[in-house]
């Protein structure tokens, strides 16, 4: 069973790394208890793409693109990402331990919408869809159509 002091390390290390991540992120809460993988996203989302995050939360988008595209942002650590509202744009990412991430998703909401509205409880519920199925629509979405990345 692991001791107390194994679990105050470990806090002491997870609060360390949140408290660098409000310092270089100012705008973004971080908080442990729901939002911290979604910020930590965001962070990385507005670090490689042409996008200015809101401040703040704001309903159903994010930031959005110089050319005032709306874009909802998702973040997982995990093979699927969730999805509810159809956005002007949606960017899913897969996190990896290591900070690396890949993108599963880019483009339009409706390019998601249109594969997937028949599904119970699409648009009213906050619905998990595979990463694999997500990367497989991404890559039809023609290049013209998706968020560039910073240069």
């Amino acid at each position: 069973m692991p001791s107390k002091e194994t679990i105050e390390d470990a806090l002491t290390k997870i609060f360390s790394g949140i408290n660098q991540l409000k310092d270089a992120f100012p705008h973004k809460e971080f908080t442990i208890d729901g939002r911290l993988v979604g910020d930590i996203g965001e962070a990385i989302v507005q670090s490689d793409y042409e996008i200015d995050l809101y401040k703040g939360l704001a309903v159903d988008y994010d930031g959005e693109t110089p050319c005032g595209k709306k874009v909802q942002i998702k973040a997982t650590f995990k093979d699927s990402l969730t999805f509810k509202k159809v956005p002007d744009y949606y960017l899913g990412i897969k996190i990896h331990r290591n900070g690396d991430y890949e993108e599963i998703f880019n483009g339009p909401g409706e390019v998601i919408a249109s594969k997937y509205y028949h599904r119970k409880g699409f648009g009213k519920e906050l619905l998990s869809f595979p990463n694999k199925r997500l990367k497989e629509l991404s890559n039809k979405v023609d290049a013209n159509e998706r968020i560039k990345l910073r240069v």
